[in-house]
């Protein structure tokens, strides 16, 4: 993506010029969505308050109230149609000092960890609040004005069960928030446990965002694929002699170690493990209760991964599929690269599509993809360019 040179621009010129330059090519629905984008950098801009001239105007600045949201945006639509790009653009121009772009994953995980100190807190005797949300929210607002959610999704109970009380209070400080997802709100956390608890968040989020989909007709990811083998199947005897090749071309035949990641108050074993490429088995990664914030520790200590024996996925391993959803999206946003044996290509890997795990599969199958195309591996800068 083309650096942008100031705060001047707007999405829309970004892909215009991008267009132009021909690294793009011209999208309606994207411009669509790029002229909802420069609506909010516009209300951003306006609510910008004006420079205090005087002492005393500082003083009745203090007893305002606080600015009421930017009303923010939710782009829902199929994998691959732009909706990661344009937030991209988006962030960038966004004028405000106070922003934060995360995975959603990554922000629940800080969410509940900031919950449990206030709790220690609590319990010390250091605090007299006993709802930890309100300074929770606080805190996250002082950090960021703004929020930009890429791949918003709800598949965990303990984040279904506090979103609408963390976002009431959120919003209620100001905060903006502009999410992309592929499903759209009202299926957000669809068959989940206790869902009824949940739709209160769901009708607060269209009360603050603007809902849209980007519905463009060309899957760009797949578009520019170009398969490497380094995703195997079926699962058998060559499968097997294929990945502990490219395991001993990876580590250069140097003796792996079994290590940890420590975590609080606990770790997450690595069997296998040179420098920075671990192996794992599924099993080992998506049988056993690991959530988001283990998967985003290894993305985070490891530059490629193995994963051993992925099985056929479906309602009867639901546990297992939302795991493995989740872990994708971890390696895929750390750009990790990914050696897989599995059952089944892909797009057969899930045996049924029901529920929010049959939605979710589909941002999986798509970023499997990709994540054997020439243009991701060479995001690896400093690895062997031989495999």
């Amino acid at each position: 993506m083309q650096p942008i040179p100031d705060y001047a621009l707007s999405v829309a010129e970004q892909l215009r010029s991008m267009t132009d330059a021909g690294t793009l090519q011209a999208d309606k629905a994207q411009m669509a969505v790029a002229g909802q984008l420069d609506r909010i950098l516009q209300d951003m801009k306006q609510r910008r308050p004006a420079a205090k001239k005087s002492a005393l105007g500082w003083m009745f600045a203090q007893k305002r109230k606080p600015l009421q949201p930017v009303r923010g945006l939710y782009v829902h639509g199929s994998v691959g149609r732009g909706k990661t790009m344009l937030m991209d653009l988006f962030f960038k121009l966004a004028p405000v000092e106070k922003k934060r772009r995360a995975h959603f994953h990554e922000f629940m995980a800080d969410v509940h960890s900031r919950i449990h100190a206030h709790r220690i807190k609590l319990k010390n005797g250091e605090t007299r609040q006993a709802d930890p949300v309100p300074p929770v929210a606080a805190a996250l607002r002082d950090e960021a004005e703004l929020l930009c959610f890429d791949e918003f999704t709800v598949t965990d109970i303990a984040d279904a069960m506090i979103l609408a009380r963390l976002f009431t209070e959120l919003f209620a400080r100001g905060c903006t928030l502009v999410a992309t997802s592929n499903v759209e709100p009202d299926n957000l956390y669809r068959d989940g446990l206790n869902r009824g608890l949940f739709l209160p968040f769901v009708a607060l989020l269209q009360r603050h965002v603007e809902v849209t989909t980007l519905d463009s007709p060309t899957d760009y990811r797949l578009e520019k694929l170009e398969s490497l083998p380094v995703y195997v199947s079926p699962l058998d005897a060559e499968a097997d002699r294929l990945m502990d090749l490219a395991w001993k071309r990876m580590t250069d035949g140097r003796p792996e170690v079994a290590t940890e990641i420590e975590m609080k108050g606990r770790v997450v074993p690595v069997p296998r493990a040179v420098d920075r490429v671990a192996r794992f088995t599924f099993a080992e990664l998506c049988e056993r209760p690991l959530g988001a914030s283990d998967y985003l520790a290894i993305a985070k200590r490891f530059d490629v991964v193995f994963i051993d024996h992925i099985p056929h996925l479906g309602p009867a391993k639901r546990n297992e599929t939302k795991r493995f959803i989740i872990l994708v999206d971890a390696l895929y946003d750390a750009s990790v690269r990914l050696f897989a044996s599995a059952a089944a290509m892909p797009e057969a890997l899930l045996t049924e599509k029901k529920g929010t795990e049959g939605f979710e599969f589909d941002r999986t199958v798509s970023r499997l993809f990709e994540m054997r195309s020439a243009d991701y591996l060479a995001l690896h800068t400093g690895q062997r360019a031989d495999l």
